[in-house]
């Protein structure tokens, strides 16, 4: 694969400004920023950075006001609303920190219905989603409901959620700040499989120094601005 074919994303120039009353905010200002095909990037910077809005841009949640995101070697934003959602469900897995769990479904049934969505078969959605769930040491707890689940185990089915589309561009928003020391461990580990592994792009958002050891890339982010951007120290 040569350095061109390995890079899943690409951005120059975003900008986001929000209107609060009468005033604007820029929370991005002319953002570069790239990512690799298995790599773990992690963008880290204090709350309102601007770091979560950069990811958005990034995914196709949130279109900038100036800019332009290169996803899978195509212009994202030149695509209609229908087109986004529809790469978002094709190429991009997402981890919240507040794991996103349907309350009334199980584990398993948590992961079949995006499959279901991606036009698999009832009998394929369920194979591969339990090939998830074991990969993320939860498929003795597929029956399981969230509310029957701690939370480091719901955030591992967040990332079985996520994995089972063997997702291309795998996006994390503090996916380790509601979980202790061991479970914030299980989860960067499983992070960093599916770079390694699965060779997605991943971009995960944090200020946890937990991740670092774990990250190809870190980005520092402040006040809309990338401060340095550099190999981790783990390299």
């Amino acid at each position: 694969m040569t350095p061109h074919e390995s890079m899943a994303l690409t951005a120059t120039g975003l900008t986001k400004r929000f209107k609060t009353g009468r005033n604007t905010v820029e929370v991005l200002k002319g953002v570069d920023f790239h990512a690799r095909h298995g790599d773990v990037t992690m963008v880290m910077g204090p709350s309102g950075s601007g770091k979560s809005t950069l990811i958005a841009a990034l995914s196709g949640l949130l279109k900038p006001d100036e800019g332009a995101v290169g996803a899978l070697g195509e212009d994202l934003w030149s695509r209609g609303a229908g087109r986004i959602d529809r790469f978002r469900l094709d190429h991009c897995g997402f981890i919240f920190q507040g794991f996103n769990l349907f309350p009334a479904l199980t584990a398993l049934q948590q992961v079949t219905t995006v499959l279901k969505y991606q036009g698999h078969s009832k009998s394929e959605a369920r194979r591969i989603a339990e090939e998830a769930l074991d990969e993320v040491g939860l498929k003795p707890r597929m029956h399981q409901r969230p509310s029957e689940l701690s939370g480091g185990e719901k955030q591992r089915i967040a990332i079985a959620r996520a994995i089972a589309k063997r997702p291309a561009l795998l996006f994390a928003d503090e996916p380790t700040s509601a979980l202790d020391g061991e479970n914030g461990q299980i989860v960067i580990r499983l992070l960093r499989r599916a770079a390694t592994e699965h060779k997605a792009a991943v971009i995960c958002v944090t200020h946890d120094p937990r991740l670092e050891a774990f990250a190809d890339r870190i980005i520092h982010i402040e006040d809309g601005r990338i401060l340095d951007d550099a190999a981790s120290p783990g390299e």
